[in-house]
């Protein structure tokens, strides 16, 4: 006996037309360049092709494992669980649904209805898949208005399904660039402006050669180095490493920065001027961020330099006459930690002709080459006594050299700078 089943593609219908209606809705959807604008599109494209009441998009939110869509016209989002109701099941099996009477059927989710005031009767849902069948969410067709889904409802729906989802991807992709892009240029100009902060020439000290230098591992970083001059001849030096690296650690980096430049300015002591900096650092500052820092005036009258370490070091220093190199004390905690510290224990030391202060923060020490061998306090020390003739700046050029020779092209992880302050005459 012959199969008396209809012929889904029987050209005597209107089959042909609504191939013909997807293939213009498809070239529509591919210039489309607004994701809820393209969703749209696409339920009232859904609407008048299958003849329903109502054609919902449901995109799959991963942060929150939901499926949302926009309702129709109306600006109101709706957001169910991924596992919740027709459209969860279409999304988790990854299977075309169909339902011919929604309250009959346990798996409805009647809480959409009773929101929006809408009666379900019956649905057809399929699952819309990007590239490498990722499924992104759920086509959901409701109330059509002559009779219920069949064959050719199922075979159409998947059809239109396909050029749906990957129009989605497609556009997923675009916005993602985008907002890499605009991400991009943000931290490019706060890499920028970061730059900006940092002196753009060395001061000029009679007898002296000082340099500084700082590159991030990130496009912003927390290290920082500043000069200031100061009264009667002299200067500040100062070099400091915030916890971290990144967009938060360079936003401390310049609030510690403008707060170092301040306090100076109106109280060039040492001691005074950290003390009343930490305070506002610990008032300010997140509780699981702190500032490493070593601060030095210099007179170069006298050639006596003034130093308190706060949490950072070792800070080295060659001695001409010894041709060796020694290791500066540690004397106080980092700022921004308790705010009860004094930062009373301040030193002195003469520098005589060519000696050199070194300052680097730990991302030099502790980068690592491919065996996990970090550079080290020691190779810096013996760099600095290799190229103790040369220039302050080629000094640490000379390190730098030496750590990436050490490190083998591993990638930089954490933020590098140095200071160094050497006496000439």
């Amino acid at each position: 006996m012959a199969d008396q089943s209809p012929d889904p593609f029987n050209s005597n219908d209107h089959r042909l037309t609504d191939l013909f209606r997807i293939l213009e809705i498809t070239r529509n959807l591919a210039i489309n360049s607004d994701l809820q604008s393209l969703l749209k599109q696409i339920e009232n494209a859904v609407t008048e092709i299958f003849q329903c009441e109502r054609a919902t998009v449901f995109v799959h939110d991963k942060k929150t494992n939901e499926l949302f869509s926009f309702v129709n016209q109306r600006q109101e989002c709706v957001r169910i669980a991924a596992t919740q109701g027709i459209a969860g099941f279409c999304f988790q099996n990854g299977t075309v649904c169909t339902v011919e009477d929604a309250y009959n059927d346990t798996r409805f989710n009647k809480i959409i209805d009773q929101k929006t005031g809408f009666r379900t009767s019956n649905i057809l849902a399929c699952p819309l898949y990007g590239v490498q069948q990722h499924c992104l969410g759920v086509l959901e067709v409701i109330n059509k208005a002559s009779g219920t889904f069949d064959q050719w409802d199922r075979i159409l729906i998947k059809t239109f399904a396909a050029q749906c989802g990957m129009a989605i991807h497609r556009q997923f992709l675009t916005e993602q660039t985008i907002e890499k892009q605009r991400i991009k240029r943000d931290l490019d100009l706060a890499r920028k402006i970061q730059i900006g902060l940092l002196p753009k020439s060395p001061p000029e000290a009679p007898g002296f050669d000082i340099f500084g230098w700082s590159q991030a591992a990130e496009e912003t970083g927390g290290d920082f180095f500043d000069f200031l001059n100061l009264k009667n001849g002299q200067f500040l030096a100062c070099i400091a490493d915030v916890a971290g690296h990144g967009i938060g650690s360079a936003i401390i980096a310049a609030e510690c920065s403008a707060l170092l430049r301040s306090a100076f300015t109106l109280a060039p002591e040492i001691p005074d001027s950290l003390k009343h900096i930490n305070k506002l650092l610990c008032e300010n500052i997140p509780e699981n961020y702190f500032i490493t820092a070593f601060v030095c005036s210099l007179n170069a009258n006298t050639s006596t330099l003034y130093f308190i370490s706060a949490g950072h070091g070792p800070v080295l220093l060659f001695r001409s006459q010894k041709n060796q190199v020694e290791h500066l004390p540690i004397h106080e905690l980092p700022l921004g930690i308790f705010t009860d510290t004094s930062y009373r224990r301040q030193e002195s030391i003469h520098l005589d002709s060519g000696d050199i202060l070194a300052a680097f923060t730990d991302g030099f020490y502790e980068w690592e080459n491919p065996r996990n061998l970090s550079f080290g306090i020691e190779n810096i020390a013996k760099t600095i006594i290799e190229n103790k003739n040369l220039a302050a700046k080629e000094i640490i050029a000379a390190v730098y050299q030496a750590l990436l020779n050490h490190c083998q092209h591993t990638v930089q992880t954490d933020d590098i700078t140095a200071v160094v302050i050497k006496k000439i005459k």
